[in-house]
Formats: structure tokens, sequence, C-alpha cells
């Protein structure tokens, strides 16, 4: 094998997000762009010499060509193996499994999450370390600077890899192994969840499902698990077949992109149960007849719930949420007694507690959850989760929402997307907040006083790592909560997310819609943060 050394100049502009490295497919495509961060994180770690190495990703635009670079940039740094996703396609969650089932070193994931593809829009590109969960940020801080002063990269001369049917190739000392992208998952899956209950209550008709796909990474694991394994009829997935562009769609499951879907939903004559997933699929959405679960209600209860499933009947360990997710799942906790972690946005933040034993349960309300059978968020097995308690309660998606909300009570919530907002007018409005914070406690505005108002800083509890600058925080007397935070996903400008939250004990009052329940909280958005006033905007792009 010939290894050829090219000669470089480094970018200023490769620090990884919260979910990795993400940038128009026209900056990926620049001379040694992808190459520079690919070798800057091969630079960074320790001892991979004859290691494993996981490589796959949803299928975006420019997921093939990438493959094959790394590929021969894996080859020519000295790992031992390489194991990649037939057609170089790989769920986030698929991979996690993967990197953990065979003991890989670590492994590349190709995608831009719920961002979307195709050549005038979004790449993106992480690592994940040995337990399979995304890098944590001392090594994305190493990728970064390493990235600052590269001045080459190795790269080996082979013929590209047939990524298309599975199988092992051999060069020298390196073994390329192709395998089918859903079959080791659709095994875990098997192996948490009830699959001959979830079989007789499809089969019976008990349980009606449409799921999107949304034309990314999870069609193929969907097809094969609800259709084939599961018994679902071929049109229970619908937008099942990745495409370069997801059909020329945003991949995000939410009810302003999964259009299809929601018109089902909230239709005549809807299935039981509805749901979607995004581009790599990690995300999911969750619906019944006529209503939508938040994600936030979604994740209190699955833990409220989950000792009915089989992988965890023997009760949670403990439980956490990113801090913009409502408390909702604080509640359940407290009612069970069991630990309750509040951690920033990022999946990342989350590996500690689960490798540590110290939770089984996580989410955030970005429509991800997961638990310690992965190290990623995980759509697929949301859903599952969900249709397990469908079978097992026998009762309707609102039925399991409506009973919840009397026992624990409703959190009110939603999040308001102001998305590509000029980055110096979110800066701008960043440090308005921050200007406000030491005179906002003990103001009252309306019915609301003010308890406390930060900038949320997490010390982690494992590893004594502190991460500030987390998101604005003004909390009321009377647990409301408004939540400003620049989110690191996009990439055109800035995402100004705006969260709103309020209890509601009152059963009468819990059907209340959530947009009129918390207006004014939305008015005191606005009054803090002035971002219509500031942009000359007059809504969101997204509310969820």
């Amino acid at each position: 094998m010939q290894i050829k050394t090219i000669t470089t100049h480094p970018y200023n502009d490769q620090n990884p997000g919260t979910s990795g490295l993400r940038k128009k497919v026209k900056v990926f495509q620049q001379p040694g762009y992808l190459e520079n961060f690919v070798q800057a994180i091969f630079d960074s770690l320790d001892d991979l010499t004859g290691k494993i190495l996981v490589l796959g990703g949803d299928g975006r635009y420019f997921n093939r060509p990438a493959i094959q670079v790394i590929i021969k940039m894996a080859a020519a740094n000295g790992f031992g193996e390489l194991i990649i996703g037939q057609g170089g396609l790989l769920s986030t969650p698929a991979a996690s499994h993967i990197i953990r089932k065979y003991n890989a070193f670590g492994g590349l994931i190709l995608s831009a999450s719920h961002n979307p593809g195709g050549p005038d829009e979004d790449f993106g590109i992480k690592y994940n370390v040995s337990n399979g969960g995304p890098a944590p940020e001392k090594d994305t801080n190493a990728f970064y600077q390493r990235s600052l002063v590269i001045d080459s990269y190795k790269i080996a001369s082979i013929e590209d890899i047939d990524l298309d049917h599975i199988g092992t190739h051999k060069i020298d000392n390196l073994s390329i192994t192709i395998i089918d992208p859903v079959a080791d998952y659709a095994e875990l899956m098997q192996s948490i969840f009830d699959f001959n209950l979830l079989k007789q209550s499809i089969s019976s008709g008990y349980i009606t499902l449409l799921f999107d796909a949304m034309h990314a990474i999870t069609g193929p694991y969907a097809k094969k698990i609800f259709i084939d394994i599961l018994g679902a009829t071929p049109d229970s997935v619908i937008n099942a077949e990745p495409l370069e562009d997801f059909g020329g769609h945003h991949p995000d499951p939410n009810l302003a992109h999964a259009q299809e879907l929601a018109e089902r939903m909230f239709g005549l004559a809807p299935p039981v149960f509805g749901a979607a997933s995004d581009g790599d699929g990690d995300r999911n959405m969750i619906t019944g007849s006529n209503i939508f679960v938040t994600p936030s209600d979604s994740l209190a209860i699955m833990a409220a719930n989950a000792h009915l499933i089989p992988a965890y009947a023997k009760g949670l360990r403990g439980v956490a949420r990113s801090m913009p997710t409502s408390q909702a799942v604080d509640r359940v906790a407290a009612h069970y007694n069991i630990p309750c972690y509040e951690t920033p946005t990022g999946w990342k933040f989350f590996g500690n507690l689960l490798d540590a034993g110290k939770i089984t349960l996580c989410g955030e309300e970005s429509f991800g959850t997961g638990s310690d059978h992965v190290r990623e968020k995980d759509g697929l097995w949301a859903v599952l989760f969900w249709l397990n308690l469908i079978a097992i309660k026998r009762q309707s998606v609102t039925d399991i929402v409506n009973e919840h909300w009397q026992k624990f009570g409703r959190d009110i919530y939603c999040r308001h997307d102001y998305e590509a907002v000029e980055i110096n007018i979110a800066n701008s409005i960043v440090d308005h907040l921050r200007n406000q914070l030491p005179t906002l406690p003990r103001q009252t505005f309306a019915e609301y006083t003010v308890k406390y108002a930060d900038e949320f800083s997490y010390e982690d509890s494992i590893d004594g790592s502190i991460s500030s600058n987390q998101g604005i925080r003004i909390g009321f007397e009377n647990g409301s909560r408004i939540i400003f935070r620049l989110s690191g996903t996009g990439t055109v400008g800035a995402t100004l997310r705006i969260y709103l939250e309020r209890f509601e004990a009152d059963a009468s009052k819990h059907n209340q819609n959530a947009q009129v329940a918390l207006a004014t909280l939305i008015n005191l958005a606005e009054q803090f943060c002035e971002i219509k006033k500031r942009t000359g905007r007059t809504e969101p792009n997204v509310v969820t």
C-alpha cells in the first residue's frame, strides 16, 4: 500500500459544535477541507494503530465520496479494521451500537442530522469514542486546536471500495468489512421490547401505525422492523427510500416539516399511532390520533412507565434531561425517589452518567430520547417504546398522556425557533439578556415574579469538567421558566431558541392550547430579548 503525505494549509473554522462539524457541502468540498479535519481527529487520538473504526452516515449528498476519502486516510494512518454500513449507510444510534458491540476504537458518523441535504445544503462529520457516544469536549477541543496548525495529511493510494455489497476486503494489513446496516440494530431492539406482543397487537388491528422516514436513514430500519418483523402493512412506512437531498424536504421530525404525517394523524380516520424520525435516525416525533406529544412529555411518560418494558422491568437507576427540557420528568423522578440530573444540551453530557450507571433514561426537548442501550439518542427505539406501551396498557396515546397529566400535572411547554439570525444580531441579543440578569430577580411582571436569572453552567459529576455559557435562564416563583439559547446545529447564521414552560396542576386546564396558556410568557420573552424588534421578524420560523 503506497501512502502519500499531502501538504495542506489550515482552515480556521473547524471547531466542532455539540454534534460535530457541520458546514455547507461546498465548504467541505474545498481542497483539503474534509481531509484536514479527519487528519486532525486522527492526530489527536492515542494509539489507533491496528484498531477498529466504524464508518457510515445518513446517505445525504457527499456521503459516498467522503467515505471513500476517509477509508484511504484511515488506511494511511494505521487502522487495522474498518466496519462500514452497506451503501455507506448507518443511522447514528446503529453506529453507536456497532461501536459498542464490536469493541471498536471509535467511529466517524457522516451526518448533519435534521439539517437539509443536497449540493447546496448541509454536511457534517463527528467522531464517536469507544463507548459509542459523541467525543467529549476535551477531545473536540483537541481536534479544533490541531486543525488550526495542521500542515499535512496522510492518504493511501488505493482503489475506491465497493460499498454496495456485503463482504470483506483485505488490503495489506487492513480489513474492510461491509455490513448490513440494519441487522445488528434490529437484533438489539428485539432484546429490549416485547416483539411477540407487538406482532399480536399489529396483526389483530389493535395498533395501526404510520411512520414517516422523511426520505432519510431510518427508511430501511423501519421497513425491516415494522413491516418484515412486526408484520405491519407496507403502507405503514412512508418516504422510506433514503435520498441524497431527502426529497427536497427538511428531515426534521416536527409538525412543521413532517407535514404528510401530520395531515394523516390530524385528519379523518387517522391511525392509532404515528411517528417520524430525522436525517440520521436519532430524533423522534410521537403522535396519536389527533394528538402531538411534546418531547418533554414523552420523556416523562417513558420514565413513569419504563417498568412495563421488558428491558427496564427492574426500574430506573436515574434519569437525566437537558436544561431547556421541561421539568415534567423531574416530577416523575421525585415521585419514584430516583435521581434526576440536569445537563447542558448535547448528548455527550449524558454519556458519563450512563457509563457510571447513574441513569438509565435520558432525553432532550429537541426530539431526542434514549437509554443505556446505546450512547446516542435513538429515534426508532423511542417509537418502539411507545408502541410497546400502547400494546401493554391497551390505551390510546391520548389516554396515556391524559392519565399522566392527571397523576403528575402538566408542564405546558413550547419552543420558538428563530433560524438563520445574523450572527452579530444574535450575539447582541445574548449580550442584552446578560446585562439584565443582575437586576431581574424579585421583579414582578404580571403574575410572574422572577426568582432567579442566570446563565447555566454545568459541572460534570463524573469527571469534574465545567461547561459554561449553556443558556440563559429566567425562573419565576411559580416554577415557570423562560430560557434563551443559541443553537450550534445550523450552518447559516445562528438559531435563537426560546423555551417557555408553565406548570398546571388543575386537570380541568390540562387540554388548553399551549400558545394561549403561555401567551404572557411569550410576550415577556420578547420584552426581555427583543428578537422581533432587533430582526424585524414577526414570528418564529418553527414552533414546537
